[in-house]
């Protein structure tokens, strides 16, 4: 039995509640295959379009004395709340409707950062919905937001992505796992924390949920890590006339090609990075980089980017 950690991309799980529900039922299916071949399966996704949401229409609630100001570490319990309420309920219905008797459950996750990470005079994750350049920069103008240009797709919020340094609920999520539970955990790759004073305080910030993911396979001690977003493999020269597909991608390779600028800061490029620091120096473990509706066709070798150590 193989241990494996499937990180799903907050992108590719929609732009709505509604796209999201009918967005995980595939993918519940194709992770019941996946247990199915006998499988541990620990489960993590993305919150950046959805916390952002949150997290805006919260403000403007608040600014308009709808409600109370709610944080940005709360804006994240929330997003891994709802979003883990869908995939476990897609995850529930896809186990009775094949007659299998298996026990899901989400984690609310907290992961520790250094309070004096760079990455916070540095903000470069995206999050929320994707603007024009004149809507991004009124926005800015209005809020004090920082918006970035995201892989010709539009401009973004940006916020702190520190490195992810220990996640708190390691020891429970090991523990449903072996217990036979489908674990749902490290949601937008975990709450972010510091201690002081022995406390756990959260911070405002969203750590890479592909960078929690391979820390979580590493320290579950996985065979695997997957790594699904919206795209089918990792492209060189990414959509432009002379876009390759990269089917097998070595330790060695990625980094020439992140010395070359190949990946974006503010999509593959996190990806990649969380592959390499997943494999590096462990020849049995492989990482995989593919889309969410091509995850049956990547678990059968016909799809997506595989990452070895050699």
């Amino acid at each position: 039995m193989a241990k494996v950690v499937v990180a799903l991309g907050g992108n590719a799980l929609g732009s709505s509640p509604s796209e999201q529900r009918q967005l995980v039922k595939g993918t519940a299916t194709s992770l019941i295959g996946l247990i199915n071949a006998g499988n541990e399966v620990v489960i993590s996704h993305g919150n950046g379009p959805q916390v952002g949401q949150i997290n805006l229409g919260l403000n403007f609630a608040a600014e308009n004395g709808k409600t109370a100001s709610f944080p940005f570490p709360e804006c994240g319990a929330m997003s891994q709340g709802y979003i883990g309420y869908h995939l476990q309920q897609a995850l529930q219905n896809e186990l009775a409707h094949q007659h299998l008797s298996k026990s899901v459950i989400t984690t609310i996750t907290q992961v520790l950062v250094d309070q004096n990470d760079s990455a916070f005079k540095n903000p470069t994750k995206p999050i929320g919905d994707f603007h024009t350049k004149e809507v991004a920069k009124k926005i800015a103008e209005d809020k004090g937001y920082a918006f970035t240009e995201d892989a010709g797709r539009g401009y973004r919020q940006v916020v702190a992505s520190p490195e992810p340094q220990k996640i708190i609920e390691l020891d429970s999520i090991r523990n449903l796992a072996q217990a036979g539970n489908l674990v749902i955990a490290v949601g937008g790759g975990g709450v972010p924390v510091v201690e002081k004073d022995g406390d756990l305080i959260g911070i405002p910030a969203v750590i890479d949920k592909d960078r929690s993911s391979a820390l979580l396979a590493a320290n579950l001690e996985a065979e695997k890590l997957i790594i699904l977003t919206a795209v089918d493999y990792v492209y060189l020269n990414f959509n432009q006339a002379n876009q390759r597909a990269l089917k097998n991608l070595t330790v060695k390779e990625a980094k020439k090609f992140i010395s070359e600028k190949q990946f974006s800061v503010g999509s593959m490029l996190p990806k990649v990075q969380a592959c390499l620091s997943f494999v590096e120096g462990h020849p049995e473990r492989e990482a995989i980089i593919t889309s969410l509706k091509g995850l049956d066709d990547a678990l059968k070798g016909e799809l997506g980017t595989v990452v070895v150590d050699q």
